[in-house]
């Protein structure tokens, strides 16, 4: 056994898995996609005259595939790690863990090194990839394994910051919002460091320097460059590569200690644990062998007859579940708090940008970005755990014997998460509206950014109630709805890089881009229909892909009124194609189906 039995099962049942060759295969696929495409658009843009110029593609293109790669690893490792131990306390698993012989060591690196195992075949399945892009030269191996380096650290830490986290908070919304949390500080650490807003000198060499050593995007950049001390020399480190492989190890060295520590101490949660009043008194019972309070009649009754005043159920009990429970922990406070904090840094670095104070000048779409994305995964992630929380607990078998309607269910649970996330959906608005108070956009923008944010609000809600009902597996579930939004973006942020790079007429960039809708359009419906097909969904699958692609080229062309319009149809369509479903899943789901 290598790190203990829990990692040993991992290594041997994963193979037996079609998912753990499918993954890696699709992954190596969209690369070679994304290589073809460049390499299409390029052919249709310059001219290919000599070696100089094949070196120059290959450059641009590792340059360009090594961050995109970064950014995969280092969110699918977070989540994954968040979701595997955020599924076994909701299946009150680890509890069982827990009472055998396993030391704490075992518990955390095994779980931990189980939930990166998917994250470690994609890499090791693009390596061979990288290394033949080597073949169009301009790139060295010793630039591919330095790179691979930053990234494999790179999701050693975020895996083990999301199983922290994970290991620490009872409730699975809570870890994934607080992973989702860390990222966008990653992010926004990102940003500022892009941006040029520290000053000053440490040790003779520029504070700039040090701190690009402690950013995982700039020691990727450093580790790519041919010369790995091109850019100064730092003391005691020699580069920024150097320095950020340091502090990632120990940073996840301490984190996985830290863990080790407290995880028989933090679980069970206190939730989970009987609470009992001081002189209460315990017996055997007859049939069972816990351990139960010994009661008087009277104080059973009144168990049943709590005094004070009766609270009344709405006509939708799931609604009023949602909105006046807490039906997500109380300690979700604590997620509201650090979003509000991460809420205050955009909004001092958009003061900045919009008064010129920052040491460059900061993008306002750079700064604000993060936030969006931000709250739309934790709309998502409410949205999906609200579903999977109950299915794992074995609460969402009751509604067999009730009479609520699978539309009082469905608009129930999103009543309820626009209510539990009422900050993460206004304050992005707010933000806009601030934007075009301080007249950074005007009033025609606002209105556009107003409506996209709300759409795409109701988007992702859908889209986590669906992939809730959709799967049983909750980790699938958690994979399929954060992916599909994470991909979403990601896909068009890769487009709109592309294009930009390959300047040139949008409309003849529309045959080297058809593989990659093609590509788009067939995982859409694979996530969104492969459990529940419909021809709605299929059609939504279809047209998102090819509508974005028209969105973009409109967005960079300078078009505003026609991207909302395109945008507001396709979205607005795969929301519709998702309710449907999602309402005769539940009926499935339930048993309530008569066929």
């Amino acid at each position: 056994m290598l790190i203990g039995p829990v990692f040993t099962r991992e290594l041997v049942t994963a193979p037996r898995r079609v998912r753990f060759y499918a993954a890696p295969a699709m992954y190596v696929a969209g690369l070679l996609v994304l290589t073809c495409t460049a390499w299409l658009l390029l052919l249709g843009t310059q001219q290919v005259r000599n070696v100089g110029d094949m070196a120059r593609f290959g450059m641009a293109l590792f340059q360009f595939l090594a961050p995109l790669q970064l950014v995969l690893a280092v969110f699918f490792s977070a989540m994954a790690s968040a979701s595997a131990v955020a599924q076994e306390k909701d299946r009150r698993t680890l509890e069982l863990l827990l009472l055998t012989n396993l030391s704490n060591s075992e518990l955390v690196l095994g779980k931990l090194l189980a939930s990166l195992l998917s994250v470690l075949m994609l890499l090791a399945a693009g390596l061979p990839f990288f290394m033949m892009t080597a073949l169009f030269g301009g790139v060295s191996f010793e630039q591919i394994a330095r790179v691979f380096t930053v990234t494999v650290i790179s999701a050693l830490a975020a895996g083990s910051l999301g199983s922290t986290i994970a290991l620490w908070r009872e409730k699975t919304f809570q870890t994934l919002a607080l992973t989702a949390l860390a990222l966008a500080v990653l992010a926004g650490w990102e940003v500022a460091v892009v941006s040029g807003v520290f000053h000053g000198q440490w040790q003779g060499v520029p504070v700039m320097r040090w701190v690009e050593g402690l950013s995982p995007g700039q020691a990727l950049l450093a580790a790519a460059r041919p010369e790995i001390t091109n850019g100064g020399v730092l003391p005691w480190f020699g580069s920024a590569f150097h320095l950020f492989v340091v502090v990632a190890v120990i940073f996840a060295v301490i984190v996985n200690l830290w863990a080790m520590a407290r995880v028989r101490v933090w679980n069970p949660s206190r939730e989970a644990r009987p609470r009992l009043e001081e002189g209460d008194e315990f017996r055997s019972g007859e049939a069972t062998d816990t351990l139960t309070p010994a009661l008087s009649e009277r104080e059973i009754r009144s168990v049943h007859a709590a005094a004070g005043e009766a609270r009344h159920v709405w006509d939708n009990p799931v609604l009023w579940r949602e909105i006046c429970t807490w039906a997500y922990g109380r300690k979700v406070i604590a997620v509201r708090i650090v979003y509000l904090m991460v809420f205050a840094a955009t909004v001092s670095g958009v003061w900045a940008g919009t008064r010129g104070t920052a040491g460059t000048s900061i993008g306002l779409s750079l700064v604000v970005l993060p936030l969006i994305v931000l709250s739309l995964v934790m709309v998502n992630a409410l949205a999906l755990t609200s579903i999977t929380s109950e299915r794992d607990l074995g609460a969402l078998d009751l509604l067999l014997v009730t009479d609520i309607t699978p539309q009082e269910f469905i608009l129930g649970k999103l009543g309820g998460v626009f209510y539990v996330a009422k900050e993460v959906v206004l304050l992005p608005l707010a933000l806009c509206v601030y934007l075009w108070w301080t007249g950074a956009v005007s009033l025609e923008i606002l209105a556009y950014l107003v409506g996209g944010l709300a759409l795409m609000d109701v988007f992702v809600g859908t889209l986590g109630i669906h992939a809730g009902l959709a799967y049983m597996n909750s980790r699938s579930a958690v994979a399929v709805s954060l992916g599909t939004v994470f991909f979403l973006f990601v896909g068009v942020a890769t487009c709109m890089r592309i294009m930009v790079s390959f300047s040139g007429s949008y409309e003849l960039q529309l045959a080297p881009f058809l593989a990659f809708m093609i590509g788009g359009g067939a995982g859409l419906f694979a996530a969104l229909g492969a459990r529940n097909p419909s021809q709605a969904i299929g059609l939504a699958s279809l047209l998102l892909p090819v509508l974005t692609f028209v969105a973009i080229t409109g967005f960079l062309q300078g078009e505003t009124l026609g991207v909302f319009l395109i945008v507001a149809f396709t979205y607005g369509l795969t929301t519709a194609a998702m309710l449907v479903p999602a309402i005769s899943e539940f009926d499935v789901a339930t048993g309530r189906t008569t066929e």
